[in-house]
């Protein structure tokens, strides 16, 4: 246990880069093996205005780390934050933490997205994306890293995370993220077994759908239960999936990377009605 937090205390840059690419290179190559749908696509088209964004996040992330750097020294210096007061052992003090920061510095901001209308708008740059693959896990505009940013820097205060912590809670989450946006044809029972506690690719999938109410389903990242607790879980046949979003169907919406960008000054468009008996 030590070692490891030893390890994430101080990761070395390039380790962190060895991870992202190292994961994006793994799930892309599995992906080609074992893919769920056959996408009639480019794929290194595809992925290129996918790994620019991909890019932006990280320098988003990179320019505001100082913020989240003195976030995280003030809070164990105080001892301020939920897990800082309470007496745990050093095993309950990481997993309770981690637990946390996937709560708020992702499944809640990602729920909020989905609510507020100018937070979505940048948000469905990311829905938009009608193959998704392995590289469309980072894709997200600018904006929304901001989000994202300010969301891990509040989880961060309100649970009095140290910065290992931080970085092993963003590690776990790249690797999820590539994985569980992959397309890959996983069996079904392991699946089905892994669901119970991590997000799949079946599961997110579903998230990603054109309409809703699926889309507004499975905001999970690393873990899955959250969907379970508060009720957001949704679970249907992979196979009969269609990607992007109804209001925005347009290829030249989807794959030209600066529509993308300006997407969210476009102007909010009401997603459309569907009836019950449409479901999937």
């Amino acid at each position: 246990m030590d070692s490891i937090i030893e390890y994430f205390s101080h990761i070395p840059s390039a380790h962190r880069t060895l991870i992202l690419v190292g994961g994006l290179t793994f799930f892309w190559l599995l992906e080609s093996a074992v893919p769920l749908f056959r996408f009639n696509y480019k794929k290194w088209k595809h992925a290129g205005p996918n790994l620019f964004l991909t890019l932006t996040t990280i320098l988003v992330n990179f320019s505001l780390a100082f913020i989240l750097v003195k976030t995280s020294d003030w809070v164990v210096a105080h001892k301020f934050g939920l897990i800082q007061w309470l007496e745990l052992p050093l095993w309950a003090f990481m997993i309770i933490g981690i637990l946390l920061m996937d709560l708020i510095g992702a499944y809640f901001i990602h729920w909020i997205e989905h609510k507020v209308k100018w937070m979505w708008m940048f948000h469905l740059v990311h829905h938009s994306d009608q193959n998704i693959d392995t590289t469309s896990a980072n894709r997200h505009h600018p904006g929304e890293s901001v989000f994202r940013f300010v969301f891990t820097t509040l989880a961060v205060l309100v649970i009095g995370a140290p910065m290992w912590m931080v970085f092993m809670y963003q590690t776990m989450s790249v690797v999820l993220t590539q994985f569980n946006h992959s397309n890959v044809n996983m069996p079904k029972w392991l699946d089905d077994a892994l669901m119970w506690v991590i997000c799949t690719p079946n599961m997110h999938r579903v998230h990603h759908h054109y309409r809703q109410p699926y889309s507004d389903s499975n905001y999970g990242n690393i873990f899955s239960f959250w969907d379970r607790i508060f009720g957001t879980f949704t679970y249907v046949d992979n196979t009969k999936l269609k990607y992007g979003v109804d209001t925005h169907m347009a290829r030249a919406e989807s794959d030209d990377l600066m529509t993308l960008l300006k997407i969210p000054f476009l102007g909010y468009r009401p997603s459309i009605q569907y009836n019950e008996e449409e479901r999937l």
